[in-house]
């Protein structure tokens, strides 16, 4: 990969997280293979219809992504500060709401008794992803995100003073089994397997695109949502190859944001206008 510009990571931090990934934080668009481009253009399209099933707004504000746990939805609010709402899917009412630490979040699962949900954006440090408590919202562990780094619309914009660091971390996150979760980076190009306790990388695959956002995990497969091109690809997670794609109107359907999957069916969650969509 031919990066533009460069920040080293500090052997301090290396150090202390145990992260296997790349001594440097990626700051240019990472560089998709034109094989993957090919693959992406001429998969074979699986015909889905959207459907609006409820909006968030104003309660849930920015919905960014979503995960279903035992029979209801939690819902990751990123307007700061992050909160995590427990829904009825059926209706959409608020049941409970837990403030967490995190900022900007892109992603939330649930594994090993914990949340585990990827701060998109830090006030110091690096962009990282959290252990959290379902009960209180207190971190239990936090650990840097593979492959956080300046990409797309940031690498244009000049930080003024009081704002975020312009670095951005993990979005779509979805548990694994076996003491891992699966997670997608933009700024890094791939997707991880990551170990969750230590916060290590396990194996990766190839990104099918730039800006990746929600994942969700089908037996051998993983659907990942490809923001930008209003696509949602079915990824082998063996290898990553794309096997198929559902392709929405990004005129009129809301925009791709978190993704979920029950019961066959493929959830989405619009952080710009509220929605939650199912795919039928």
């Amino acid at each position: 990969m031919e990066i533009s510009r460069r920040r080293l990571l500090t052997n301090s931090g290396l150090a202390t997280c145990g992260l296997l990934i790349p001594d440097i934080a990626f700051a240019a668009n990472p560089v998709i293979p034109e094989a993957t481009i090919a693959a992406r253009g001429t998969a074979p399209v699986i015909a889905k219809k959207v459907n609006r099933l409820f909006n968030t707004k104003p309660v849930i504000d920015q919905p960014n992504d979503l995960q279903f746990a035992n029979g209801d939805l939690w819902i990751l609010d990123q307007k700061n500060p992050n909160t995590v709402f427990t829904v009825n899917p059926k209706t959409g009412a608020v049941i409970s709401s837990v403030v967490t630490e995190s900022l900007h979040g892109s992603g939330i699962t649930y594994g090993n008794g914990a949340w585990f949900i990827t701060s998109t954006k830090v006030t110091e440090g690096y962009p990282s992803t959290l252990k959290v408590d379902p009960k209180t919202g207190k971190t239990l562990g936090k650990w840097e995100t593979p492959g956080w780094g300046i990409y797309g619309a940031y690498l244009t914009r000049t930080r003024q003073p009081g704002d975020l660091p312009l670095e951005s971390g993990g979005h779509g996150v979805k548990w694994a089994g076996n003491g891992q979760y699966w997670l997608a980076t933009p700024a890094g190009g791939k997707l991880y397997l990551v170990n969750a306790e230590q916060g290590t990388v396990a194996r990766s695959i190839q990104a099918p695109t730039i800006r990746t956002h929600g994942i969700a995990l089908e037996g051998d497969y993983i659907w990942c949502a490809g923001s930008d091109q209003a696509e949602i690809y079915k990824l082998r997670m063996a290898d990553g190859g794309i096997v198929g794609k559902v392709m929405l109107d990004k005129k009129t359907d809301p925009s791709l944001h978190g993704l979920d999957i029950k019961d066959g069916v493929l959830w989405y969650c619009d952080a710009a206008e509220g929605w939650v969509c199912s795919l039928t």
